[in-house]
């Protein structure tokens, strides 16, 4: 199996990059990431945020771009910023109550996806979708999940969050395996089910390796059938400073060979 580079999704020290994002993603990259996936509306420049980016040695993988930002007046800003970073991967991290109101209105979010695969697809860039939890819950007896990528096009990326499929009660395996190929960057966020179901942000709160997401089977898949270029690192609680959880994060995974 081909080694997977490993990146940082950036909301997991969002507050530090508010504060000092220069020295946060040297700090990253000191850590042993290769990449990071930024995440939200951007606070600097384009060449700004190349600039950084080059200063600290580090690869944009990702940027987490609300669906406002993907929209006829606000795609060619979006398509600037991200060329401007040499960053292929523009991924939807939600969407609004609208679409998810019925199984027809998932469908009619595949089709902008579909379109906007298009769109970007003549600037050399690919788009995706990140879950949380309610995609596993059924829709007029649905998984949007499966309505979402039965319904768009190959190029759509599935990009799987371990942590949030497990909180909303999927194991992420069976949804990996029946989109090969699809993989391209993937969310490596610790959940313990069991502490979980009890308390989510419990189970949130525990490290890679001490979870029970089932690591070697993710791993398995990225590395053979997933297609997959990235793994990306993204730890959302607060139990310990966000700088050390995400070291821990990562010294977990090189602790099982990656």
């Amino acid at each position: 199996m081909a080694r997977l580079p490993i990146a940082l999704e950036l909301y997991s020290v969002r507050n530090e990059m508010v504060k000092d994002p220069l020295g946060t993603l040297k700090a990253v990259k000191a850590m042993g990431y290769e990449g990071v996936e930024f995440a939200g509306d951007p606070r600097h420049t384009p060449a700004e945020y190349a600039a950084m980016l080059k200063e600290a040695g580090l690869v944009c993988c990702g940027w987490h771009t609300g669906f406002h930002r993907v929209q006829e007046a606000t795609l060619a800003d979006t398509v600037a910023l991200n060329r401007a970073v040499g960053n292929p991967f523009v991924i939807i991290p939600g969407v609004g109550g609208e679409f998810r109101e019925s199984a027809a209105a998932l469908r009619r979010l595949a089709g902008i996806f579909n379109d906007l695969v298009a769109k970007l697809g003549e600037h050399g860039m690919v788009t995706g979708y990140h879950n949380h939890n309610w995609e596993f819950s059924p829709i007029d007896g649905e998984l949007p999940w499966d309505i979402i990528f039965g319904a768009t096009k190959k190029e759509f990326v599935m990009q799987i969050d371990t942590g949030n499929a497990l909180h909303g009660g999927a194991n992420p395996l069976p949804f990996f395996e029946k989109y090969p190929g699809r993989s391209r960057t993937v969310h490596l966020k610790p959940y313990h089910a069991g502490i979980g179901a009890a308390d989510p942000r419990a189970g949130f709160a525990t490290m890679i390796g001490e979870d029970t997401v089932p690591w070697q089977d993710v791993f398995a898949f990225c590395e053979s059938k997933g297609a997959t270029e990235w793994y990306i690192v993204e730890y959302e609680s607060d139990k310990y400073p966000a700088l050390e959880a995400v070291d821990r994060c990562l010294k977990a995974l090189r602790g099982m060979g990656k």
